[in-house]
């Protein structure tokens, strides 16, 4: 595989995710791509990142759950083509949340 110059990284909250996709068309890179056979907790579809991330931010901006954190990297890095393996961050929640009257 030919390596990505990658600027920078995501973390991606896998769970917090409401798979609204509109991370996907705010990413000028198109770095990030939904599941298509994997979803969170809650039933939704998430983001994942592939090699060539710039630290624009986009994504955390436009999103409305939160779900991502950036990082800029000091030089750039070549990384293989494809998924970044430890982008999503998947962490334990209750998939059921209990009303509080």
């Amino acid at each position: 595989m030919t390596p990505i110059l990658t600027r920078g990284t995501v973390k991606i909250d896998v769970e917090a995710c409401k798979g609204c996709d509109l991370c996907i068309e705010a990413c000028p890179p198109r770095v990030l791509a939904m599941t298509t056979d994997r979803v969170n907790r809650r039933g939704y579809r998430y983001p994942e990142l592939v090699a060539g991330c710039t630290a624009c931010r986009a994504c955390a901006q436009v999103c409305p759950d939160f779900v991502f954190q950036v990082w800029k990297f000091e030089t750039p890095e070549e990384l293989p083509a494809g998924p970044i393996a430890d982008s999503a961050v998947h962490r334990e929640v209750d998939p059921v949340r209990n009303p509080i009257f």
